[in-house]
């Protein structure tokens, strides 16, 4: 496929920008699951599964009853999760990298697998691990790319082209 000799790795600048348009996609992907999890909990109540526990609003219900908050989080957080590993091993590009010509790929130009992304999210840190790329201007590796053996690389305009 395409390796760093192919094209060359990314830069911090380029990394983030990628990464303020994915975090605008992230919160949507929260939200969307957000409010279908909620939906689902209503209808709970609204079925009499469970009751509103003893508050007056069901937001509070869902905010102050552990079994209901906690599953809903990881609920959210599980479909952002889904957004980034899906896009990254179906293509290298999630849609805010698209935008900047970025992708991820196994250090010798294949696409990652599921497991590697799920391995990338962690070292990740909401975007915090690309700070390392200021610190290793030569190899312009982060955290996840050295802990993966992954590289993000900046692809041309005619590489860049073609469907999601």
């Amino acid at each position: 496929m395409y390796s760093s000799s192919t094209f060359p790795r990314a830069g911090f600048r380029r990394r983030i920008a990628s990464w303020v348009y994915d975090l605008l996609i992230a919160v949507a992907v929260y939200m969307t699951a957000g409010a279908l999890s909620f939906l689902l909990m209503y209808l709970g109540v609204h079925l009499g599964l469970f009751g509103m526990q003893g508050y007056e609003h069901f937001s509070d219900t869902v905010a102050n009853t552990v079994w209901l908050k906690w599953p809903n989080e990881l609920w959210k957080l599980a479909w952002v999760s889904f957004f980034f590993i899906w896009f990254w091993s179906k293509t290298g590009q999630t849609l805010g990298m698209k935008a900047w010509r970025l992708r991820v790929q196994n250090q010798d130009g294949t696409l990652i697998s599921k497991t590697t992304g799920l391995k990338r999210l962690f070292p990740t840190l909401f975007g915090l691990g690309n700070l390392a790329v200021i610190f290793d201007r030569k190899n312009k590796l982060s955290l996840q790319d050295r802990l993966t053996s992954t590289e993000v690389v900046v692809l041309t305009l005619e590489a860049n082209r073609g469907r999601l």
